[in-house]
């Protein structure tokens, strides 16, 4: 173990952009299709492995809704986020926001109570077993339009005390955030924090719009932003935090190889980068695998590795009295390290 691997090791991490419905493992998935007694149209656990190599966004989306099917009763969404927490507990992580598609579940026949029960009773379990603290972010699919996320948003009102934020994710390109100015209008009056995937696959106008528009605090990806000066200035002044996937951006091939990741020149802008996995089953990474790929592509020292980490504390959700808790430990881990 190299000292740097050792050193993104030991580090307390915290995760800001992941999706649970994309950390659904090929033997997770199996599992709960033979509990659900469903067929998946795969014959084994590898072939659906070699499903997963994409081209692009869309080729992931249409597995990622085709693998959803298997989540059926609480118990199934229980049992996926214990299965990450696990996973990524043994990563150092101490704080996670947990995104979730309710739209994905509705449609099916599934009640929002049923999958936040689950995924809320995993994360009680973990806060009182290990510490992490978690807050859940519910996600508006863009490809269906703002009178289906306004109807999930009713919905979501029985369930203020349980989600903080919500968000706009799913397929970028042709769907940009004016589409959801009033719902997202609607959530903040609501007390919703407010976030959105921009600057992915979209152009830079997408993370302009979510911005202005929407008025988001934090940009899911933003890695497109690199090629707008006047945007990156915006981004750097109000540091504007930006969840960065860089697994994920490799995988669906927005970067042909990690080395031309953009995350190294953001980080030397002034922009508030935050490192996460997206969705780490299907991308090939969770929390420390992310850590490590831009470290050995790009010779990130513990400076840049420190500074990436702490700002996903400070980008959080978190109140404030949390935040400086965290952070104050996230610095006593770091020099200790």
């Amino acid at each position: 173990m190299s000292d740097l691997t050792g050193f993104i090791g030991r580090l307390p991490k915290s995760e800001l952009h992941m999706h649970i419905e994309g950390s659904l493992e090929p033997e997770l998935m199996f599992q709960l299709a033979a509990r659900n007694g469903l067929t998946l149209p795969y014959p084994s656990i590898a072939a659906l492995r070699q499903a997963y190599n994409f081209t692009r966004l869309q080729d992931f989306l249409d597995l990622y809704y085709k693998g959803m099917a298997v989540l059926r009763t609480e118990e199934d969404f229980y049992d996926l986020a214990a299965a990450y927490l696990a996973k990524v507990r043994s990563q150092g992580l101490t704080h996670v926001e947990m995104f979730f598609d309710p739209q994905g579940h509705l449609e099916r026949g599934i009640a929002l109570g049923t999958v936040i029960n689950g995924l809320r009773r995993a994360l009680d379990e973990a806060k009182l077993e290990s510490g992490i603290s978690s807050h859940l972010i519910m996600c508006f699919l863009r490809h269906l339009d703002e009178a289906d996320a306004q109807a999930t948003l009713d919905l979501a009102l029985h369930y203020k005390d349980q989600i903080i934020g919500v968000g706009l994710d799913s397929s970028e390109v042709g769907h940009p955030p004016r589409n959801f100015a009033r719902v997202f209008k609607r959530a903040k009056e609501a007390g919703f924090r407010l976030v959105a995937h921009a600057g992915e696959e979209g152009p830079p106008d997408y993370v302009w719009e979510a911005i202005d528009i929407l008025g988001v605090e934090r940009i899911d990806h933003g890695i497109r932003a690199m090629e707008d000066p006047a945007l990156v200035a915006r981004l750097a002044r109000d540091q504007i935090p930006l969840t960065v996937c860089p697994l994920s951006n490799l995988r669906l091939c927005v970067v042909k190889t990690m080395t031309d990741h953009p995350v190294k020149r953001m980080l030397d802008q002034g922009l508030f980068v935050t490192l996460n996995s997206d969705d780490p089953a299907y991308f090939g990474g969770y929390l420390s695998e992310n850590y490590q790929a831009v470290q050995q592509a790009l010779g990130f020292g513990r400076p840049e590795i420190a500074q990436m980490g702490r700002n996903g504390f400070a980008g959080s959700f978190m109140g404030a009295a949390e935040k400086a808790s965290a952070l104050a430990a996230f610095d006593r881990a770091a020099a200790a390290a």
